[in-house]
């Protein structure tokens, strides 16, 4: 698809947001954690994209950028206070000039102080690692006077580590947010000709290969090899929207010590799953957003759903990489590392 994209004025933007909210209690083992109101502040500095992409003018031109976290999750005690910092993006969902209305996705890392030690930190059954993965989801109304805006916002925020290190229920917080914005620089308005590398109405057929690393309880016990093989099709229906079936192969090794007194052999704990997933490109850079369902599952260590959500890079070759968190439902199973290949994909 080629063509002429006129583009908005590109603004280099800076924003602070108050935010409030309540850690959630997923799992009635956490209900002790909730003690205080979740309180954080956010500093963010972000540009709008120019229309150099084939995909900026079909998403209306997003705002690409970084935010800095600090705050409270519920429980300073337990818990302790989160610092963490994330890429986003940010697609209106309006063409207003006065009042814009914006979905938000981002991830990066965080960092707390407070985690489980079984002699000094007990009641955190939340988090057990000092660094873990952080992620928004949010919306935001903005109220624009000239250069500057108020905005009004609602998002979840989540921290966890994979179940790289147990426990690891994870946090999350859903947050209401009122923020201060100003423009602080405006580039001359551009025309760019671009060429989607997007074909539609075509599947591509591929394969991923998949490694991760597990602990399970005990707490401090081993940590167990995950290796996966996810045979995939693929297909773009429009600029924003793709779909994706997969039919997964997974060897999650701390099933061995599942139920321990059953003897096992390897291709016992082999399970096997049908996958269908929503994906949003954006030019290279893909979301991943997705449900499967185990075919097969000797043991049944966990729920018979399976989720995915996480982000994914195709390069022109046909080579792609991908960091994506599998989990069942609220609990996080393992984070998927990937590198696969489309087989049609090259010309």
């Amino acid at each position: 698809m080629c063509g002429l994209l006129h583009a908005q004025r590109p603004v280099l933007e800076m924003e602070y947001r108050q935010k409030f909210g309540f850690l959630a209690a997923h799992h009635a083992v956490m209900g002790h954690l909730p003690q205080d109101q979740a309180v954080a502040s956010e500093f963010s500095i972000f540009g709008q994209t120019k229309g150099a992409k084939a995909w900026h003018a079909p998403y209306r031109y997003p705002r690409i950028g970084v935010t800095f976290f600090h705050g409270s999750v519920g429980n300073d005690v337990v818990l302790g206070r989160f610092t963490g910092a994330y890429a986003f993006s940010e697609f209106s969902m309006n063409r207003g000039n006065r009042f814009k209305l914006s979905g938000k996705l981002g991830a990066g890392l965080g960092y707390t102080p407070k985690v489980f030690d079984q002699h000094l930190n007990p009641k955190n059954v939340a988090i057990s690692s000092h660094v873990n993965a952080q992620i928004c989801l949010g919306m935001k109304a903005a109220f624009l006077f000239g250069k500057n805006r108020i905005t009004l916002g609602m998002d979840l925020t989540h921290f966890s580590n994979g179940s790289y290190q147990v426990p690891n229920l994870g946090v999350n917080i859903p947050y209401l947010s009122i923020g201060y914005g100003r423009a602080l620089h405006e580039m001359k308005q551009v025309k760019d000709s671009v060429l989607s590398k997007i074909t539609y109405q075509k599947w591509f057929i591929g394969a991923t290969a998949i490694g991760s690393i597990k602990e399970v309880f005990p707490t401090g016990g081993r940590k167990y090899p995950v290796m996966a093989l996810s045979l995939h099709a693929r297909k773009y229906a429009k600029p924003k929207v793709g779909v994706e079936f997969a039919l997964d192969l997974m060897y999650k090794g701390s099933i061995m010590d599942y139920r321990d007194e059953i003897e096992k052999k390897p291709i016992d704990i082999v399970q096997v799953g049908a996958y269908l997933g929503y994906l949003l490109p954006l030019d290279h850079f893909h979301y991943v957003l997705g449900m499967g369902y185990y075919l097969r599952d000797k043991y049944q260590p966990d729920e018979p759903f399976y989720h995915r959500v996480g982000m994914r890079y195709l390069f022109d070759s046909g080579l792609f990489t991908q960091v994506v968190l599998k989990s069942h439902w609220a609990k996080a199973d393992y984070v998927e590392w990937g590198i696969g290949y489309t087989f049609n994909q090259r010309k």
